[in-house]
């Protein structure tokens, strides 16, 4: 049985991916703690995460606590994360209690969805499930690897390789024609111009009704009362899973009113 150490630490590395890691590398059957900066030696506004991981003998599959994510999501998760992983800052793909949640008030009514960083498209096999129909799906990823993926298993959905910062500038869809986003994204690990600039590009494309959904490992909603202000948006929480590895909670996104958007 081979036993190795090995050291993930970065300018950006949410707390958040040291959480997941903690859970996720039980998978492989090895154990995780994370170090704050003064422990690790570093400066403040880095994280460093130890990973002691035990490579199992028997190549068998297993599976995660809540009993359906496979070696077909965690094979290309992992690396991808491995080649860039302040780009992908999680340490496993979500789970079926997570895309559950993130897509309990999506249905086939809701019209077109935008998904902001699918991965491995655990919450886009979510939307499906739900009856939306994978020609009104719209996959925006960065991640090379896992464009690639989605266009191979999600063949009838858009998939878009493009920063979702960008997307006031894209013309992806007409205004006001999707009845949700779906939201992937690590916006912790995120500067605030970038978040700002996600919130600011995909609004103009939802209908009055429609709504933004985000999840968070952390304790509150990861976008700042100060920018939902300044957009006029609102956030309320949706609820927790409990049984995703780790526990995350949803949050919907909505207008507060009739008042324009400031870009």
């Amino acid at each position: 049985m081979q036993r190795y150490v090995s050291w993930i630490a970065g300018p950006r590395v949410p707390i958040e991916t040291c959480a997941a890691l903690q859970y996720a590398v039980r998978f492989f059957g090895g154990v995780a703690f994370c170090l704050p900066p003064p422990v690790a030696g570093l400066s403040p506004g880095l994280t460093a995460a130890c990973v002691r991981r035990r490579v199992p003998t028997s190549g068998a599959t297993r599976t995660l606590l809540d009993g359906h994510m496979t070696a077909a999501d965690i094979v290309p998760f992992l690396r991808a994360w491995a080649a860039n992983p302040l780009q992908v800052a999680a340490i496993a793909p979500s789970g079926d209690a997570l895309a559950e949640l993130m897509t309990r008030d999506i249905c086939a009514a809701t019209g077109p969805v935008l998904e902001l960083g699918p991965g491995t498209g655990v919450f886009t096999r979510a939307l499906l499930s739900r009856g939306v129909r994978e020609s009104n799906l719209i996959l925006v990823e960065y991640g090379q690897r896992f464009a690639r993926l989605l266009e191979a298993r999600f063949p009838e959905a858009e998939v878009l390789r493009m920063d979702a910062a960008r997307l006031a500038r894209a013309d992806i869809v007409e205004r006001g024609k999707l009845g949700a986003v779906v939201s992937g994204l690590p916006l912790l690990s995120m500067q605030p111009r970038q978040v700002m600039g996600i919130l600011a590009g995909t609004f103009p494309y939802l209908r009055a009704d429609g709504a933004f959904y985000q999840f968070t490992y952390g304790p509150r909603c990861p976008v700042p009362r100060r920018m939902l202000d300044r957009l006029g948006l609102r956030a309320q929480r949706v609820g927790t899973a409990l049984l995703n590895m780790p526990p995350a909670t949803v949050y919907r996104i909505t207008r507060r009113g009739p008042q324009p958007m400031h870009r």
